[in-house]
């Protein structure tokens, strides 16, 4: 997706964390966001051009052609608030990206407040500021999902205490053969079977200003 985007567009990465996208853009005058409040253990912010509310940009209005926002609604009080403001800042014509969960657990606590997004609130959130949906694509199905949280359920079985961690040791080997190998690539396999995607990591989202 970043590759459509035409040499020298204004692109803004909002709730860009670690900017970990700006690689992707580096033939576009890539811009970065984030509140940056979040203080958890591994948790490292990149160069950030604007720092402050995502609904408060200080940019004046129609500014950029390109707006990202990726993982992020979850974690905001009023997801429409960032909607409104991208509205905002967006050209006519210009490009919304988004992506996020439909269902996920807890993270970046306290700064979490939604389980996840259906397709059904894109279609209904956009439109209501202006923007028109251009496609709503599944991150893979319940096999890719099951999948993933397999991964999962093999940190969460093993034990917290250093002696026991130690005694299971042996059986995590055994057991990381299947949760961390070979259930993601049965998943990964067993994915274009899932035709319907109601249970599915999240949603890509491509969206433009009308």
């Amino acid at each position: 997706m970043a590759r459509q985007i035409p040499p020298g567009s204004h692109v803004l990465d909002a709730g860009a964390g670690p900017c970990r996208y700006k690689p992707l853009f580096q033939h576009c005058k890539y811009k970065s966001q984030d509140f940056a409040q979040y203080k958890g253990e591994n948790h490292r912010y990149g160069q950030l051009n604007y720092v402050g509310d995502i609904a408060k940009i200080p940019v004046a209005d129609g500014y950029f052609d390109c707006v990202l926002c990726t993982e992020v609604l979850e974690h905001l009080p009023e997801p429409e608030q960032a909607i409104n403001e991208f509205a905002r800042i967006l050209k006519q014509g210009g490009m919304l990206i988004l992506t996020a969960p439909l269902g996920s657990g807890i993270h970046m606590a306290p700064y979490h407040y939604y389980g996840g997004f259906s397709r059904h609130w894109y279609d209904y959130a956009l439109p209501k500021y202006g923007f028109e949906v251009k496609s709503i694509q599944a991150n893979g199905g319940f096999f890719k999902l099951y999948g993933q949280e397999s991964q999962r359920f093999l940190t969460l079985l093993t034990p917290q205490a250093a002696a026991a961690r130690i005694l299971f040791f042996p059986v995590k080997i055994i057991l990381a053969l299947w949760f961390r190998l070979l259930m993601p690539l049965v998943g990964y396999l067993l994915d274009p079977l899932d035709r319907q995607r109601d249970f599915t990591v999240g949603y890509f989202v491509v969206a433009s200003r009308k």
